[in-house]
This record gives C-alpha cells, structure tokens and sequence, in this order.
C-alpha cells in the first residue's frame, strides 16, 4: 500500500538519529500509512558540561558532541522556548536547508516536528501559506510540544490563520513548554486537531493516542489518493 513521506525534524539540543529513537513507538502506529526521513538542523549547539543543569535531561537531548538547533534567540547563540524577544540567528539559513532537503530528497507529504523543530515547523507553514517557499510544499503538519515564537523577526507571522490540516500534540504536566503555549500555536491553524496526554515534554505514543495519531493519518492518505486520483482524471481529458 502507497504511505505518506514525512519530514521529521528534532528539538533544540537534539539531532536526527536522536529523535528517530524517541519516536519508535509512534512510528510502530502509524507504520502501516506512513515513512519518515530524519534531517539533523544545521546548527551546533554549545555544549554544556553538566547535562543535568539543562532545562530538562530527560527529554531526549544527544549526549555526545552531536546536539543541533534550528535557530538562536539570544547573541551568545542559546535558545529557551520560553524567552521572550531576541533575535532568530540561523533562521535563514534553516529554512535554505529545508528547501535543499525537499528539492533533493522529496516530496514529502507532511511534516513531523518536536519542540524547537515544531516551533520552526509552525513558522514554515507560515511562510509556505504567504506563498514565500520555493521548494517546500506539504500537505499537512504535525507538531509535538510546538510553540510560537517569540523572537522579534517572527512576530510578524501568524497574522493569518493557517489553512493546511495539522494534529498539535502537548502534554498537559510540560515544564519546559507550558500548555498555553503550545494551544497558542494550535490555535493559528484552522481546524487543528488537539492531542493532550498527561505527560511531560515529549512526544507520548500509548493506547491512549493510538485512535488519534491512526486516525489522522488515515485521512491524510485519503486525501493524497483522491488529489492524485483528481489530477488523473483531468490528465486524460
């Protein structure tokens, strides 16, 4: 059966072989309608000595030299969700590299990103919506522990609701993105489809949410077969 190609891109001190291990258990549940491709964001991450005085150690940060951003909000080139104003150093070229990623390795259908990469996510639907994307082109989005940015470039997006379909996924004890921020970026979509669980700051894949992330996906690849059946139809006329 035909699946759906999906992006996927990691949180801040993550990287792509990280995230891939943490999301084992959602792509056993939704194996059966979708691939996923792993990209690792173009900028290194200043380590720090002790990875317990990190916002959170648990939440799936690399522990090695391999840690990576998709932008900084602060001249040092740190980032917290949380903070407020600042710059979006390396944002540019972010989006340059994702536009590199699906004119080489794509199309992709849709898009999963978590924290950080999220927040990035929800600013490349943004700009794929105002028509500011040359080679990214997807159908859908998902967003887990996701967040508007605060930085001062990107205040000027999310003045138009976003009409792309979009599943937003947060946990309702997250420490490190509190709940509001995460139903903020939801609510620029329209139509969003809201995943809560009682976790924390990561992306849970239980029986809980089984019927939803299923669902989801389902009607994703419906809609792919019919666009596909559509343009088919009107080749041959």
């Amino acid at each position: 059966m035909e699946k759906l190609n999906i992006l996927c891109l990691h949180g801040y001190r993550q990287n792509a072989e990280v995230f891939k291990e943490k999301t084992g258990s959602f792509r056993k549940i939704v194996h059966k309608w979708a691939k996923f491709n792993y990209v690792t964001a173009p900028h290194k991450v200043i380590l720090v000595d002790d990875i317990n005085a990190l916002e959170d150690p648990n939440i799936g940060q690399s522990k090695d030299e391999e840690q990576y951003g998709w932008f900084f909000n602060r001249d040092d080139k740190t980032y917290r969700g949380i903070r407020q104003g600042g710059p979006a150093i390396g944002f540019e070229e972010s989006v340059q590299f994702i536009e590199h990623i699906f004119e080489k390795e794509g199309p992709f259908d849709g898009v999963l990103a978590f924290s950080q990469g999220a927040c990035f996510l929800g600013l490349l639907c943004d700009l794929q919506q105002r028509g500011l994307t040359q080679h990214i082109k997807f159908n859908f989005a998902i967003m887990a522990g996701g967040f508007k940015s605060q930085s001062f470039p990107h205040l000027k997006y999310y003045m138009d609701e976003i009409n792309l379909p979009s599943m937003h996924i947060f946990g309702e004890t997250d420490k490190i993105i509190p709940t509001e921020m995460s139903e903020a970026l939801s609510q620029c979509f329209e139509d969003p489809k809201v995943v809560r669980h009682p976790g924390g700051h990561y992306l849970a894949a239980s029986n809980l949410q089984k019927h939803d992330y299923q669902s989801f996906f389902k009607l994703q690849l419906l809609r792919k077969q019919h666009k596909e059946a559509d343009t088919k139809e009107k080749s041959n006329y």
